[in-house]
């Protein structure tokens, strides 16, 4: 019987060579079946896991990576119990694992072992798809890091909100568990990284890290530990917290602040003009404050845009917003639309505004729009 090469093994006593014959028995099982009934559906199999980075104890499973080419395939997926150990053989497409190194996931590819493979091409495929996961992790940290990280961040908030809408410690330590896995995933993705070994396990890697909240460690254990509803609560919003304050300070130290020009601030003013100016009028005069604060809403959204992405002036419109006053908050906004005009001023461009039909139609009807500084 052919062994298989478990590498970062070292078998030093009984317990390891044990595992190491059971594990080759199984591997032997599924290639076989494999061979016999998907030799056009099974493309390769390999190893992952703690047998493949040597963290492994006398109970963990056999975690093995098998790619399928057809639907078919997916029929020598298999769970079961041997040997008071549970197991779960399963299947990854090659556009699921395509996908996600696309998008910089799964960098763990790079320390897959394979051990079979049907067809020499899939075994290039493979590799093709390893090199391309090593050259992602060769990627500068900057924005792209970022933006994928800014799920996560959205989804800390999320389950940080969570533990408060139960008074249930399970739900609410529920809610902080995915808490923590969106932390640890938000700071790998914020560092161009993975975790080879596993978080479960050991959080060397994590602490490694290159951009990491000050004192990482203790405040995610703080979570773990939190014996309360109250506790849970306060040690996940200071976890938050961390997060963020990490997550902004790259921003602001990698990420290149755009400045207004002439042409990024096309039509931005006209824009804020049309969309909200008159609504909060109207708001103000008949005192609809459901209708004053929906525009309200949807004006500093678009204030924030353009500070995002054209770096104009940060507004904050919304702490002056009084449902029993919405003239101030009307008066706030003009403010707000009168700085954002000299914006304008400062690169050149000129408000598109017009008194007459024919002011409008003769200089619409001459506009160049390649160059419409006339």
């Amino acid at each position: 019987m052919k062994k298989y090469k478990f590498e970062n093994i070292t078998l030093e006593t009984k317990t390891n060579s044990k595992l190491t014959n059971k594990n080759n028995e199984l591997i032997k099982m599924v290639v076989e079946r494999a061979k016999r009934d998907f030799p056009e559906d099974i493309a390769l199999i390999g190893l992952t896991g703690s047998f493949s980075t040597g963290n492994f104890h006398e109970k963990s499973d056999l975690d093995l990576i098998i790619i399928n080419n057809t639907a078919k395939g997916q029929e020598i997926t298999y769970e079961f119990i041997f040997d008071d150990v549970g197991y779960d053989f399963y299947c990854n497409s090659w556009q699921r694992i395509e996908d996600a190194i696309e998008n910089c996931g799964i960098t763990s590819i790079i320390d897959w072992q394979v051990f079979y493979y049907s067809k020499p091409e899939y075994l290039d495929r493979f590799n093709a798809l390893k090199a391309k996961a090593r050259e992602n992790l060769k990627k500068p940290i900057g924005k792209d890091c970022l933006n994928r990280a800014y799920k996560h961040i959205c989804l800390i908030k999320q389950h940080l909100s969570e533990t408060f809408l139960s008074e249930d410690i399970g739900e609410v330590r529920y809610a902080s568990g995915y808490l923590l896995d969106n932390a640890i995933t938000t700071l790998v993705r914020l560092n161009n990284s993975y975790i080879k070994r596993g978080i479960r396990r050991d959080m060397a890697e994590i602490l490694a890290f290159r951009y990491l909240p000050d004192d990482f460690g203790n405040l995610y254990m703080a979570v773990i530990n939190a014996k309360t509803v109250d506790e849970i609560r306060i040690s996940s919003s200071k976890l938050t917290q961390s997060i963020l304050q990490i997550y902004d300070t790259m921003m602001r130290d990698l990420v290149e602040t755009p400045t207004p020009t002439y042409e990024n601030l096309r039509g931005t003013y006209e824009e804020c003009w049309c969309n909200y100016r008159n609504k909060l009028i109207n708001a103000a005069a008949i005192e609809d404050s459901l209708y004053a604060f929906n525009a309200a809403i949807n004006a500093q959204v678009y204030f924030d845009e353009m500070t995002e992405t054209r770096g104009t002036k940060k507004f904050n419109l919304l702490k002056y917003f009084d449902p029993d006053n919405l003239d101030v908050f009307k008066d706030v906004f003009f403010e707000a639309m009168e700085e954002y005009r000299v914006e304008y001023d400062k690169v050149g461009r000129k408000v598109q505004k017009f008194g007459t039909f024919e002011e409008l139609y003769n200089h619409y009807m001459r506009r160049n729009t390649k160059n419409d500084r006339a």
